[in-house]
């Protein structure tokens, strides 16, 4: 096996790369965890002073730089580096909160975006306006600052909000995709529509029971209109 020489500036260059990498990737930590303290206060908050709790579990991750490199080929910015990172891939942090009911999503989605800190970019409301296949969910892109030594960064974070039902059926949505790598025969695909109609029918009757259950009046739970919205 022949090897190549490389000189020590190379060697030098390349671990500074790797170093802002890291750094870039932080970054984005930070603020995901940003985020995720600022619902578990409200988790706690709804817990100990309304004796309820609308938030079923929550899971965050920061994309791998193997999904940066694949989103980034996928939306064909050319010579990418990382101010034009920032600018055009802006769920490089995530966070997922899964509620109990439709109502919670937008209660939840209203008390977090109220933040004085908190500024909304985008919105897409999928609960709404459902995808084709029947995907529902409630996406949003807020920035939240991270106050690091060099100084404050706004950094961006997605936030999806969904009810248990919408979770399991955008889990098992992605299971069936991925083993037939996208190419879903028709007839799952028919019935992946059929199963999204049915956790929406259950996520309603099981709100109109957890409303009878504990005297909750039928009010109106829609989201004030956020400064920019986007449906897709």
């Amino acid at each position: 096996m022949s090897t190549v020489p490389v000189d020590e500036q190379t060697i030098l260059e390349a671990k500074e790369l790797r170093d802002q990498f890291q750094r870039f990737l932080r970054e984005y930590e930070f603020g995901m965890r940003e985020v995720e303290t600022k619902i578990s206060i409200l988790r706690d908050e709804f817990t100990h002073h309304h004796a309820y709790n609308p938030i079923e579990h929550v899971k965050s991750r920061v994309k791998s730089p193997d999904s940066i490199v694949e989103k980034i080929a996928r939306k064909g910015i050319e010579e990418p580096d990382f101010d034009r990172i920032r600018a055009e891939i802006t769920d490089i942090a995530g966070v997922r909160v899964t509620c109990s009911f439709v109502a919670d999503v937008y209660r939840l989605f209203d008390l977090l975006t109220a933040q004085d800190d908190v500024t909304v970019r985008v919105v897409k409301d999928y609960i709404a306006n459902p995808k084709a296949n029947g995907y529902k969910s409630l996406h949003a892109i807020i920035e939240v600052p991270v106050f690091l030594s060099t100084g404050a960064l706004l950094v961006p974070v997605e936030v999806q909000f969904r009810t248990i039902a919408m979770d399991f059926w955008a889990s098992l949505e992605h299971k069936i995709y991925y083993k037939f790598s996208n190419q879903v025969p028709a007839h799952l695909v028919e019935s992946l529509a059929d199963a999204a109609e049915a956790a929406a029918e259950l996520d309603t009757r099981m709100e109109r029971l957890h409303r009878e259950a504990h005297g909750v009046p039928q009010r109106q739970l829609a989201p004030p209109p956020p400064p920019h919205i986007v449906q897709v």
